[in-house]
């Protein structure tokens, strides 16, 4: 009777195990997953090669470049000449729809500019990434008129075919919208797109990271070439861009990093025209730029990094002479 009563009431008082001592053994617990490492954005220090680590990020970043002697060079920096606009009607580079901007005789050769950039990138998974690039742009020319505003917005996505602690592998995708006035020389005009690969890998025991890319700029159409009326080719041509870039931390401390950056950066225009100086337009077909770019990025701990850096030109052919580059990137 009692012995009825009991064995439930010390059921009920003691954990189970207590009786289970001698009898069957629970299995061991199971040792956690382990959680993959991640590179930081920082750990990336280019200023000009694309980062190839896939993270949700905010950039600010100002450049200001100087000495751009031809400027509608394949309509990769703003649209063609508006100078075309004002040739006699039998001319047989007339183009009442040159859109870029110029007035009879006026064919900028000097110029410089400023660029303010909002970039945000939001991930969608480890491996993609959205993202977008708002850029104010001035130009500060020395024959066409001074302008200032909302320039060609891109907005494109990453995704990481290799993801590794110490190496990334990833295809992006940017295009870009004709937003910015191509009159006053804030814009091309038309659409483009540029699918790309870059590449990261580090090695912590020698505190040195390398970084590259390969673009290729597409425009979807763009201004008439040259002659207007007869060419088959458009102003605006392929342009394939290639990077490639060393890093090395000099200093390497829990909540702080210096890391000098050395970048050559190339283009390659594959058609399209340029203004010459005395006025017709010349193919673009072939000119080489190169650039070498040098920087430092200072890790200042999570979340953020800044990045302030010089580049010159190389090659006689120029997109500019000389830019600086400053830059605010935070993670999160």
């Amino acid at each position: 009777m009692y012995r009825g009563v009991l064995i439930p009431i010390l059921f009920s008082l003691f954990p189970a195990s207590i009786f289970a001592q001698t009898g069957q053994q629970q299995p061991p617990p199971q040792a956690p997953k382990p959680t993959e490492v991640k590179p930081r954005l920082s750990d990336s220090a280019t200023g000009y090669i694309d980062n190839a680590i896939v993270g949700s990020r905010f950039r600010v970043r100002f450049d200001a470049g100087y000495g751009v002697n031809s400027p509608d060079r394949a309509e990769f920096f703003y649209a063609k000449c508006g100078c075309y606009r004002y040739l006699l009607s039998n001319d047989p580079n007339f183009d009442p729809n040159a859109p870029g901007p110029g007035s009879p005789g006026q064919i900028e050769r000097k110029l410089n500019f400023q660029e303010f950039w909002l970039d945000p990138e939001l991930t969608l998974h480890r491996r993609a990434s959205v993202f977008a690039e708002v850029p104010v742009v001035s130009i500060d020319p020395t024959v066409v008129s001074h302008a200032t505003g909302i320039g060609d917005v891109r907005f494109g996505f990453k995704g990481a075919a290799v993801s590794r602690e110490n190496l990334f592998l990833t295809g992006q995708f940017r295009t870009y919208a004709p937003s910015g006035k191509a009159r006053e020389g804030l814009g091309t005009n038309h659409w483009s797109i540029e699918p790309g690969l870059l590449y990261y890998q580090s090695f912590s025991s020698a505190r040195i990271a390398l970084a590259g890319q390969f673009e290729f700029w597409h425009p979807i159409k763009g201004s008439a070439g040259s002659p207007t009326s007869s060419s088959s080719q458009h102003f605006a041509g392929n342009v394939v861009t290639y990077g490639f870039g060393g890093s090395y931390e000099v200093i390497d401390k829990p909540r702080f990093r210096a890391i000098p950056v050395v970048e050559l950066v190339g283009w390659r225009v594959l058609g399209g025209f340029q203004t010459a100086a005395n006025g017709p337009p010349v193919s673009a077909d072939g000119v080489n730029i190169v650039n070498i770019k040098i920087g430092t990025r200072l890790d200042i701990g999570r979340p953020g990094s800044f990045y302030v850096g010089f580049g010159h030109a190389l090659t006689n052919a120029v997109w500019y002479e000389n830019i600086v580059r400053t830059e605010y990137r935070i993670g999160f």
